[in-house]
């Protein structure tokens, strides 16, 4: 018994390691737009890493600010196959709309997603925000792009249409928002056959969620956010000392709860802002674990 009991220990170590090298293959980059984004002409500057020598490390770690994203595109992350659910999950980096945390809120996020036979699909949309438009616009055409040409490709990327969902942090909490609202007509000209497509998330999950109310007028949701019966289910954590304050989460899930969108809220006391899922010893950066439990009860149980 102790010597199976120690086989089965090695093979699952085996197998979560094979899970993790796989994880770390994504594809190459896939251009979301075959020209120029909409309202684009060429790049204006070069992108790049902007962040500065000892700049706001998390966790003791360093964080890849990405900057002047002219050229957004789609990398995919795929699971183990022995892991792989057929579920997917569109990965939106925060950054305030002026840069991406590409890695914090990307890169890694795609790795716990394949942990667990989810596939990782990273959005590198726009920033900074365009001048004269929408602090969101140019970042919401690229995610209503990127889900349409997940369902176009579902095939070939072994994606299941009917379960793709979305993920943000902070500014790209917001966009994540903005896509589960204005997914019935596209923000921009239709460009070809993936414009077509649905790009309506399955599911959505927020992470320290910003600009979702309107501090001014009581916390009512940001008008680009009509929330509706048509709403997927949400999944939402953040901190009572969370500098984009709790209310802005709050206002949002009342919201959902008044449309009858199905909706779990975590609320916790301590952690503040930008922590990803590099794991302290504050409890809210285990948040991973409440969400793929309610992954696993909604989405993935549904294979």
């Amino acid at each position: 018994m102790r010597f199976t009991r120690c086989c089965q220990a090695w093979l699952m170590s085996v197998g979560l390691l094979c899970a993790q090298l796989w994880a770390a293959a994504p594809t190459q980059p896939v251009p979301l737009w075959p020209g120029s984004a909409p309202g684009d002409g060429a790049p204006k500057e070069t992108e790049r890493d902007l962040t500065k020598p000892g700049e706001g490390l998390v966790a003791g770690r360093k964080v890849l600010r990405l900057g002047n994203v002219w050229s957004p595109t789609l990398t995919i992350y795929k699971p183990s196959p022995t892991l792989d659910t057929g579920a997917s999950v569109l990965v939106c980096p925060g950054g305030g709309y002026h840069i991406l945390a590409l890695d914090l809120e990307g890169t890694e996020v795609c790795q716990w997603l394949n942990s667990i036979g989810v596939t990782g699909v990273l959005l590198k949309y726009r920033v900074p925000r365009r001048e004269g438009r929408e602090k969101h616009e140019a970042a919401l055409q690229d995610a209503q792009r990127a889900l349409g040409l997940m369902r176009q490709n579902a095939d070939s990327w072994g994606l299941d249409p009917q379960r793709m969902g979305v993920l943000g942090f902070s500014a790209g909490g917001h966009l994540a928002a903005a896509l589960s609202n204005n997914h019935g007509t596209r923000s921009y000209p239709s460009v070809d056959a993936a414009d077509q497509k649905s790009c309506r998330p399955d599911f959505a999950i927020l992470v320290y969620p910003a600009y979702l109310t309107q501090p001014e007028k009581a916390d009512a949701v940001a008008p680009e956010l009509p929330i509706s019966t048509n709403t997927p289910p949400t999944w939402t954590v953040i901190t009572q000392d969370d500098p984009v304050r709790v209310e802005n989460a709050l206002g949002y899930v009342s919201t959902l709860q008044r449309n009858k969108v199905p909706a779990e809220f975590h609320l916790f006391p301590k952690g503040g802002h930008g922590y990803g899922l590099r794991r302290t010893d504050v409890p809210v950066t285990r948040w991973t674990d409440l969400a793929t439990e309610w992954l696993q009860l909604t989405v993935l149980r549904k294979r």
